[in-house]
């Protein structure tokens, strides 16, 4: 059984928490959070530290689970994987390039398991996406965006994020992998745009933000990403793979809204369209939601230990789809292409 130890309980750490607790292979012996969180039940009668490096030291935990603010994640997890533990961290793995490849060389060095939070690897729809995409062949352009209309406490959990990470970074990192997965080509440039759309925010950071990137094969991507109350909930879900033989394309019913958690997962409907021969749709309605999106992950992190997987192309792709995307804000910031 690999013993676990849970730092930060926002919406990502309560969901891991929640699977290892259902999860046979896993025992939480401890759960880290700064201030006091409602929490459900059956999280309540695990032991509740406010201090990172104490609680670490007093449970020699197997396993760290680093679910808090994106710029605590590198130095939280070298420093289990000093401890003698495999960690698994939420996306994204660091701030800064340099951050993420010392949290992978780390790992390396110490031979510890390091898997990144990049949920929609375990998606069978997004597989099958990825797989459908691949068999077109490329070059391809990709066109990804995930707006969120947040108020009231999602709203709050924005703000708090955008303290470090912007939009496009924190959420983009996702549908990045997924561009570098179907195209295995190398990036060789990104060019961003982002405006600040709130005063609620810091005068330095943008809630709204767009970058392009170009890889070496002639594919080209766009994400864009937005949040804030202002945003609209039109066209907030594209999700389209375009190539010379023809597109898929992840089609959203109308009901689908911005603010629902699952939505930011779920596909509805695949559709496949191949040049001058028509389109099929597929149904994808019964898949995983949020909670056994999360389930599944841990699961993989569960095979990851026991089974000793190879996890080198796990680590480098997390590295490189966070450097699109901080060159992408670094883009937004300077006005001008970045190459990479």
């Amino acid at each position: 059984m690999i013993r676990v130890l849970v730092a930060g309980l926002g919406t990502m750490g309560r969901s891991h928490a929640l699977a290892y607790h259902h999860d046979p292979a896993f025992q939480i012996v401890g759960l880290v959070n700064r201030s006091a969180r409602d929490l459900p039940p059956e999280l309540q009668a695990y032991p509740l530290f406010t201090d990172y490096a104490a609680a670490l030291a007093d449970l020699t935990p197997d396993l760290v689970c680093v679910a808090t603010y994106s710029d605590s994640h590198a130095d939280y997890a070298c420093t289990a994987m000093e401890a003698g533990c495999h960690v698994f961290v939420e996306k994204p793995l660091a701030t800064t390039v340099a951050d993420a490849r010392r949290v992978v060389e780390t790992a390396t060095r110490l031979n510890r398991k390091l898997v990144v939070g990049y949920i929609l690897r375990h998606h069978p729809s997004w597989q099958r996406l990825i797989a459908e995409a691949r068999d077109l062949g490329g070059p391809y352009v990709f066109r990804l965006n995930l707006n969120q209309q947040s108020t009231g406490p999602t709203w709050e959990v924005h703000k708090a994020l955008m303290q470090t990470t912007p939009p496009i970074v924190d959420c983009g990192v996702h549908y990045v992998d997924v561009m570098c997965q179907i195209t295995d080509a190398k990036p060789v440039e990104v060019r961003g745009m982002g405006l600040r759309l709130s005063d609620e925010i810091a005068p330095d950071m943008y809630n709204y933000g767009h970058f392009q990137v170009i890889f070496e094969d002639g594919s080209l991507g766009w994400y864009e990403a937005g949040w804030g109350p202002m945003m609209s909930d039109t066209a907030f879900f594209v999700k389209d793979v375009v190539s010379p033989r023809g597109a898929v394309s992840i089609r959203m019913p109308d009901t689908a809204r911005s603010d629902d958690i699952d939505t930011h997962t779920q596909t509805a409907t695949l559709r496949l369209h191949r040049a001058g021969l028509g389109h099929t749709d597929l149904n994808m309605e019964d898949e995983p939601g949020h909670q056994a999106l999360c389930d599944r992950e841990q699961a993989y992190v569960a095979r990851a230990i026991t089974e000793n997987l190879d996890l080198t192309r796990h680590m480098t792709d997390a590295v490189q789809s966070l450097a699109i995307c901080l060159a992408a804000d670094e883009s937004v910031r300077s006005g001008q292409p970045v190459k990479l």
